[in-house]
């Protein structure tokens, strides 16, 4: 069988990010063709699709404006995250820089219904902090009109059906938020708060109800361990449950203000299962429901409706299948698939599909997990990548990665955990790691590695732990805590000091990051005991670390101060630091070399 070098394999694309434009008759949506994410439209399914925007930097959202034939975009330089929006016009092809403050976060918060306006939020007044902004259509940067000086991590969730209020949320960590409605129609806008509470609750994924008295949002309020969705009521107060998750979290709902009609979405087990309906106009908290959609992969989200929300566009992927946008038909379920993101000529057929299993850990926890073996492994002769995700608050699911699908080309295993501290098992589950009980996580991952150790096709001689972000501590930390389970490391943007991490991240982000770590103030001993680099000399087998310059969220002295510390324990290090990148990867280039170079450290050491 034929195989392929890593720059076919991240030459294999992904369609994402869909909005239906105004007349319903073209759709927009990211696709990486160029190396990073650029605007692509599209009139009919599968027709060619013309790019609209052409920049090395990626693009990182679209939406079409609900009036006019353009829409707004957002893009950051060099990976530093601080996002310019930009204004298209789809007929003329130019573009407009609305911000023009490249120092500045500018994040999303939706165009009004009549198109005149948008709104956005940003730490332009303090780096610390978000602020509600409204800005017209056709007016530049600095015509921005402040309407509410925030006071922390304050995201838009949009405009209600008549434009005159916008729903507001505020993030204290990512298992507690709020939820506020700001009236603009008052001299004085100020927040009504529409969630009190005691402890940690989380409020996401809110949506105005067509008649603009109650929001659908998704919850776990009551001391539920799951997120259900619910339906509150804005004069009373009440709070209403519409779909349980029957012990899985209903991660969001999607929801056209002017019909009714949904898409709500439940992560079972790391797959998506949606519903699609349509409310009462009587009884908000009861639907009609709609036949399932037929859609390939099992991973789905980013559902945008049509007009006339006869339609919705959703994005799909899965172990063998890239992403790419399907739409929908409402009322039959029907999919068809809109884009045609190519496999760069690999053929889909060779694509390995992983399996999902359950590891004891040390407390008899059971500990979820996806294996990937190669179609050609022999027993007892494979090596394994087991590859850590970030977060912690995140989760490994059944989706699509070329980098997965070069290494199992290459002969590798990989096995891909969802560890204590993971999301999409419950509040319980994801608060098993919290401060102190941090390193239980890492214990996690021996426990995993020894049960790779008895798996019949993995040679127990070659493991190897990689990860980015907070999965590249849990690298680090495994490396220090269990040195002689582990051939070989690959650190990506990860954090080697949590005290130096904490101290130097965004401060716009800090707070958020103490919620889960513990604080400076009070929880630096212990920090500073964790910290893989305060554990160096136990790290036996050869490391690689790779960060980007521009990250704000985990420095890249973490890359520096690691690097520097293992090389005089004289174990085998390699560094590599990209200019043009901040946390992660996004241009093919950069990514191309990035694992080329882990492919060759692989080969040398495992």
């Amino acid at each position: 069988m034929e195989t392929y070098d890593i720059e076919r394999y991240l030459n294999i694309r992904s369609a994402y990010g869909a909005s239906f434009g105004p007349d319903g008759e073209r759709l927009s949506f990211l696709m990486d063709t160029t190396g990073t994410s650029q605007v692509w439209t599209l009139e009919t399914p599968r027709g060619w699709p013309e790019q609209r925007t052409f920049y090395d930097e990626r693009v990182t959202f679209a939406s079409w404006s609900p009036e006019r034939p353009e829409l707004i975009f957002g893009m950051d330089e060099g990976g530093n995250e601080r996002a310019q929006l930009f204004r298209l016009d789809a007929e003329t092809g130019a573009i407009e820089n609305l911000t023009a403050m490249p120092d500045a976060k500018h994040r999303w918060g939706g165009w009004s219904h009549d198109g005149e306006r948008f709104a956005f939020t940003s730490n332009r007044r303090d780096e610390s902090v978000f602020d509600i902004y409204v800005q017209g259509r056709d007016e530049a940067g600095e015509d921005a009109t402040l309407v509410y000086e925030g006071d922390g991590w304050l995201s838009l969730a949009g405009w209600s059906p008549d434009d005159s209020r916008l729903l507001v949320s505020q993030a204290y960590s990512n298992f507690d938020q709020d939820l506020y409605v700001l009236d603009l129609e008052t001299d004085e806008p100020t927040l009504e708060h529409l969630t009190p509470h005691e402890g940690d609750v989380r409020y996401g994924s809110a949506s105005w109800a067509p008649d603009s008295e109650g929001i659908y949002l998704v919850t776990d309020e009551g001391n539920a361990d799951t997120l259900y969705l619910a339906y509150l009521d804005l004069e009373s107060g009440d709070l209403e449950t519409v779909i349980d998750g029957d012990g899985w979290n209903v991660d969001g709902i999607a929801l056209d203000d002017e019909t009714g009609r949904f898409v709500c979405s439940r992560n079972v087990e790391g797959y998506t299962e949606l519903t699609v309906g349509e409310f009462d106009a009587d009884d908000p908290a009861e639907y009609d429901e709609f036949p399932d959609p037929d859609l390939p992969g099992g991973v789905a989200g980013g559902v945008s409706f049509d007009p006339d929300a006869e339609r919705f566009a959703i994005s799909t992927t899965g172990d063998t299948v890239n992403t790419n946008v399907f739409v929908v038909e409402v009322e039959t379920g029907a999919a068809e698939r809109w884009t045609d993101a190519p496999t760069a000529g690999i053929p889909r057929e060779t694509f390995d599909d992983s399996n999902l299993v359950s590891v004891e850990s040390f407390d008899e926890l059971e500990v979820p997990g996806f294996l990937t073996l190669p179609g050609d492994h022999e027993e007892g002769e494979t090596p394994v990548i087991v590859d850590i995700h970030g977060g912690p608050e995140s989760q490994r699911r059944p989706s699509f990665s070329s980098v997965k699908q070069y290494f199992t080309d290459r002969g590798y295993a990989y096995f891909e955990p969802n560890v204590r501290g993971s999301s999409g098992y419950g509040a319980d589950y994801a608060a098993l790691d919290d401060v102190e009980k941090r390193m239980d996580s890492v214990a996690d991952i021996e426990a995993c590695v020894e049960w790779l150790q008895d798996h019949p096709a993995i040679d127990p001689d070659r493991i190897v732990a990689k990860g980015g972000s907070y999965g590249g501590f849990m690298v680090l930390a495994a490396l220090t805590e269990y040195p002689d389970l582990w051939a070989a490391g690959i650190d990506v943007v990860g954090i080697a000091n949590f005290v130096t991490f904490l101290e130097n991240t965004g401060d716009w982000r800090r707070e958020l990051r103490e919620a889960e770590y513990g604080s400076l103030a009070e929880d630096r001993d212990f920090l500073e005991e964790i910290s893989p680099i305060n554990n160096v000399e136990q790290i036996e087998a050869p490391l690689f670390v790779l960060h980007g310059e521009n990250d704000p969220r985990v420095p890249v002295g973490e890359a520096e101060q690691i690097v520097e510390e293992v090389r005089t324990h004289g174990v085998p290090v390699r560094k590599l630091i990209f200019e043009d990148e901040g946390h992660g990867f996004s241009k093919l280039d950069n990514r191309i070399e990035a694992y080329s170079e882990i492919a060759d450290f692989l080969d040398e050491h495992v």
